[in-house]
């Protein structure tokens, strides 16, 4: 439900855009971007963010995205070890820079991929899973569909030009959040500053997003470039706030004119956003929003909320004027699976809709036996 949530937000415009108190984005020099409040699942800003570029090494977050899943399901091992096959070592780009002499533990090519941006570390961990990096692009195409990334074609796993190669701000977005989401303990990788595999080159042991060397409250977590990509970067942020802990931002620079000029222009989206809109918290993660009653049921009562705190993002300076309201069916019937979508919570800002959060239900509620579901039913019958 929380996945089905983000990606109905994500397919549709800002629902900032209709106030005439909207903050105005900073001029974006990029092709394409877009600004999301992780923490409230609100598109803050957008400029072509729609539109078919090619993802360039962003592509590699899907790679990843698969490596983890890999990982989680125990088909492969952190310290097992791939071999290096011919068509990996003679991948063309950046690389890790490693040979069909080495066996490479897994761990090592995933820090290849990240960090170093490893075309020759991506089509091993490729292949190794796949099999073929042939089927493993099918497996990528797979993932996309399943993931919502309804205007994304992957035709290789790395990112190179390659006809048909195409994705959207929006799905990287969608990308990027659930990577986050689904593999929390995995994504410290790009965290990662500095390494390097033994016996490969000393100079190549940075990390390409620069914004980890600049802001201290950036995470993660993947730079791009191909001449015809131009640079990217999906770049990441969490910042703490008196009235809001963990606070986290994702922008995405598409199609800018440098490695500087990227890393400058998704530093300017994450500030921006930070200031322009304040993130207000209106209920805490497992806090009842409402506690209705519930008939023919074995409980009285259930609470409705959500797993995760409840937050929207709204205009600097206007959270007095949040509104809220819940709809949801009257009589409430059981039986009630526990996370069951039950109500939504409707936010209005200055009484424009803003956004509609579904609140489920806390607790299962079964159904109750004979006599309870007839006098119950009887109860509603004279009402």
């Amino acid at each position: 439900m929380k996945h089905a949530f983000l990606i109905g937000l994500l397919s549709l415009c800002p629902a900032f855009y209709s106030f005439a108190q909207t903050p105005q984005a900073p001029d974006i020099a990029a092709r394409a971007y877009l600004l999301i409040d992780i923490s409230a699942s609100q598109v803050l800003a957008e400029k072509a963010a729609d539109t078919a570029v090619e993802p360039a090494s962003l592509t590699k977050l899907m790679t990843a995205y698969l490596v983890f899943d890999a990982l989680r399901q125990k088909k492969i091992t952190l310290q097992q070890t791939l071999s290096v096959s011919p068509k990996a070592w003679k991948m063309e780009g950046s690389r890790m820079f490693i040979d069909p002499k080495m066996k490479v533990p897994v761990e090592d090519l995933i820090k290849g991929m990240i960090v170093q941006s490893g075309n020759d570390a991506t089509m091993v961990l490729a292949e190794g899973i796949g099999g073929t990096s042939e089927h493993f692009v099918e497996m990528m195409n797979t993932q996309a569909k399943a993931l919502g990334m309804h205007n994304t074609s992957f035709k290789n796993p790395e990112g190179l030009t390659q006809t048909g190669h195409l994705t959207t701000a929006r799905d990287l977005a969608i990308l990027a959040t659930r990577l986050m989401t689904d593999f929390p303990a995995d994504v410290g990788y790009y965290a990662i500053k500095k390494y390097r595999y033994p016996g490969t080159p000393a100079a190549n042991d940075s990390n390409r997003n620069l914004l980890l060397f600049r802001d201290p409250t950036v995470d993660g977590l993947k730079t791009g470039h191909t001449d015809a990509a131009g640079y990217c970067l999906v770049a990441t942020a969490k910042r703490d706030f008196p009235n809001l802990q963990g606070r986290r931002m994702l922008a995405i620079i598409l199609g800018a004119a440098s490695e500087n000029a990227r890393a400058e222009e998704a530093q300017k989206l994450l500030n921006w956003g930070y200031t322009a809109f304040d993130g207000i918290k209106l209920f805490d993660a497992g806090q009842a929003v409402l506690t209705p009653t519930v008939f023919k049921g074995r409980e009285a009562q259930v609470g409705l909320g959500r797993n995760q705190a409840i937050v929207v993002a709204v205009p600097q300076g206007q959270a007095s004027k949040i509104k809220t309201m819940v709809t949801r069916p009257d009589p409430l019937l059981a039986p009630l699976q526990k996370n069951q979508q039950v109500a939504t919570l409707k936010v209005m800002l200055d009484q424009v809709p803003l956004t509609e959060i579904p609140l489920l239900a806390l607790s299962g509620v079964e159904e109750a036996g004979f006599i309870g579901r007839t006098w119950d039913s009887l109860t509603l019958w004279l009402k």
